[in-house]
């Protein structure tokens, strides 16, 4: 008990002199501490953005010196870009695709529905962008084929619309607002953190390359294609090993081309997503300032020739699902 006392005797002192030293012997400490947890804070609150996508090796020798070469589209996110495009000549093709690299970790990730697809409406997202989610709005692109020929489900705002299938290609937006791709009930599950899936066949990459068996000259079991012709206009979206989005449009692609293009783009796991001239688009918006509204006169297509374009997701008739990332 005496030996006890005379710890507690002990305690007490050093406890208050610690105390005073928080408080600052003539604020020195003080200001140093709360400087500290201020920082600690503020990098609590503040995500920290992935590193830049690498330059990408195009597969021409002699290709014109832009293709590889990513630069920053969309307004920033936090003073940071948030999306990086490039271009590159796929192999066997004399066309030019536009790829996009999106920070999971400066975006947040959200499913628009529409009254075609997945229907069964109404929806809270769905076109046109509300005024409030456009001061946010960075960048948008198409979801994926019409029901059924998905051959896979579709979750928002609480609703099974189409049941999802186990081994489906899924995109995933959990509660947070951070997205990844991958195959249901192996990569990805239900929990209650999911809060949007839209499935679109199955993996096209998978463990960072293309799937087995894919053939050049499909016409069907990677989608009907307009006028019965391998290369049509087909777009996919991919995560890369740190968890950043990639997605792939252009015209004159084969099934195997667009596969090389997103495993060439960083995706270890990829999925399609629509296809044909009239449904493919990704748009990025750059607002001045940036903390003012995204329009259609502010946005740029991340490829030409695609017949959807910077207003299309601002028109109430827009009846397909889509996906906008935003800034958190």
């Amino acid at each position: 008990m005496t030996s006890c006392r005379k710890l507690a005797r002990i305690a007490v002192p050093f406890s208050a002199l610690a105390t005073s030293a928080l408080l600052g012997f003539g604020g020195t400490l003080s200001a140093a501490v709360t400087s500290r947890a201020a920082t600690a804070v503020a990098e609590t609150r503040s995500p920290k953005a992935l590193p830049a996508p690498r330059s990408l090796r195009p597969f021409h020798p002699g290709a014109p010196r832009p293709d590889g070469i990513w630069h920053p589209a969309g307004r920033p996110a936090l003073g940071r870009p948030a999306v990086y495009e490039t271009t590159l000549q796929p192999p066997g093709s004399p066309y030019e695709a536009g790829i996009a690299w999106m920070d999971t970790n400066l975006l947040r990730a959200q499913l628009y529905s529409g009254s075609v697809s997945p229907g069964y409406g109404p929806w809270k997202y769905t076109a046109p962008v509300s005024p409030a989610a456009a001061l946010a709005l960075v960048a948008a692109f198409n979801g994926g084929f019409k029901f059924p020929d998905t051959r896979g489900g579709y979750y928002s705002e609480g609703r099974m619309v189409h049941p999802l299938r186990r081994g489906g290609a899924s995109f995933v937006i959990y509660r947070d607002g951070r997205a990844t791709v991958g195959q249901w009930e192996r990569d990805v599950f239900m929990t209650g953190n999911v809060i949007a899936v839209r499935q679109n066949l199955t993996l096209l990459v998978d463990h960072g390359r293309a799937v087995r068996g894919l053939n050049p000259n499909d016409t069907s079991a990677w989608g009907a294609t307009l006028g019965g012709i391998p290369d049509v206009w087909r777009s996919g979206v991919g995560v890369t090993s740190d968890g950043a989005l990639v997605y792939v449009t252009g015209p004159s692609l084969r099934i195997t081309q667009l596969a090389a293009l997103l495993v060439r783009a960083g995706a270890v796991r990829a999925m399609t997503l629509d296809m044909n001239p009239d449904w493919t688009v990704f748009v990025t918006y750059s607002p001045s300032p940036p903390t003012a509204a995204a329009t259609p006169g502010n946005g740029r297509d991340l490829i030409s020739g695609t017949v959807q374009g910077p207003y299309t997701f601002f028109e109430p008739w827009w009846a397909r699902d889509f996906f906008t990332m935003s800034v958190r």
